[in-house]
């Protein structure tokens, strides 16, 4: 009999996700004629832009020929997709080395196979509430997690506390599921924490491009010494629409060096290299070609435009909560909304009220952690008619609570 993972025995029953998917599909089935608007899932509606469909035709063209043929690719991905990524951190004012860059499917995978490099005996700094993936990734590991509150008062942007000791801390800014954004200031407050403490900041920037303010940073290397202490993740689903498509990026510095405990110097850009090049066989050359014309000029402008729309439906759903006199936070520089239950109402019972009377799916806070029992997400990426639609019958129903 095999010794099973027994620390799966810790994970709650179903990924929120799956969950959510599981009570939407129970009520259509038991109303097949009400038409469901989902606001729930942080999934793009908008197409491709041209460029980056022109960069995948070029892509399965080249397969097609023998002269052009492409195999098997560098597990860490192709020279002219990470020197365009170095090159769109130039642009918005960051030094990246191209071969710090990794290419992956995602910054799902990223953040979740990340933790392979930590042995089990760290103590794991996470925000709460925050993406489920990065708590779960290591509740399977068995690693120990400590959780730091992100709330209203702090507009969810929580910060170091200097008697608390952690190894590893994850950051996301713009912040799923909050839409709270971190500035230079405040990021140098936990670069130094991290520099202090020896540790590693794991940040995940996957929603910079909907950052619409200067002074605010897109990378966490925009802040003097980051790269002696963090990793970033990066994703094309929100930037350009990928989440079908699949790309993503991460970046290890070479400087992000520690001692193990028989004295030798280990890399972790070295060892990320080793475990992507062991369990990794390298992302779709074809999608590479895609993602290479999206960080072009033209690609680049029409990301942009598809943001915008985002961010319109992003003022459409701040503005009903307005009207209402609902507290809310982001919607700016995030496509999410996340805003607190009517009547202090808990989150998976305001998931089903909406649900069942105004035929609306957003995501229950809980899902992402305890602070978020009583709040609640919806996101920008419905189409425009939907997003009027669903805030229409959103208002008709909290008027009348």
């Amino acid at each position: 009999m095999p010794k099973l993972n027994e620390h799966y025995q810790n994970l709650k029953e179903n990924y929120l996700f799956a969950e959510i998917a599981r009570r939407v599909a129970a009520y259509q089935e038991a109303h097949p004629d009400q038409k469901v608007i989902r606001l729930g899932i942080g999934d793009v509606t908008r197409p491709l832009g041209a460029r980056a469909i022109e960069g995948l035709h070029a892509g399965v063209e080249a397969m097609g020929s023998a002269d052009t043929f492409m195999g098997y690719g560098p597990e860490q991905g192709y020279a002219f997709l990470r020197e365009a990524i170095s090159a769109y951190y130039a642009r918005n004012g960051v030094s990246v080395d191209a071969e710090d860059i990794f290419i992956s499917d995602g910054a799902k995978s990223d953040t979740g196979n990340i933790s392979e490099l930590f042995d089990v005996d760290n103590v794991i700094l996470i925000p709460d509430p925050v993406y489920p993936v990065y708590v779960d990734s290591n509740i399977m590991g068995g690693k120990q997690i400590a959780y730091m509150a992100g709330n209203a008062e702090n507009g969810f942007l929580p910060m170091p506390d200097a008697s608390v000791h952690a190894d590893i801390i994850y950051l996301c800014s713009p912040n799923n599921p909050t839409g709270a954004v971190y500035n230079k200031e405040q990021l140098k407050v936990w670069v130094d924490y991290a520099i202090a403490n020896e540790a590693v900041i794991l940040f995940d920037s996957a929603y910079e491009a909907f950052i619409t303010d200067p002074e605010l940073p897109r990378s966490i290397y925009a802040v003097e010494g980051a790269k002696r202490c963090a990793i970033e993740f990066c994703s094309l689903s929100k930037t350009a629409g990928f989440t079908g498509t699949r790309c993503g990026y991460c970046v290890v510095p070479r400087e992000l060096t520690f001692t193990a405990s028989n004295g030798t110097v280990m890399s972790l850009h070295a060892m990320w290299n080793r475990r992507q090049s062991t369990k990794f066989n390298g992302t779709s050359y074809i999608v590479q070609k895609g993602a290479e014309a999206v960080f072009s000029e033209e690609g680049m402008r029409q990301c942009q435009e598809n943001i915008s729309y985002y961010q319109e439906n992003a003022r459409v759903i701040a503005d009903t909560l307005t009207k209402l006199g609902i507290r809310f936070f982001g919607g700016v520089h995030s496509p999410y909304i996340w805003f607190e239950c009517p009547d202090g109402m808990e989150s998976w019972a305001f998931f089903d009220y909406l649900l069942s009377n105004a035929q609306v799916v957003g995501t229950p806070g809980a899902g992402f952690g305890e602070n978020g029992r009583n709040y609640f997400r919806l996101t920008s990426f419905g189409s425009r008619e939907n997003t009027i639609e669903a805030m229409q019958r959103f208002e008709k129903l909290l008027a009348a609570v």
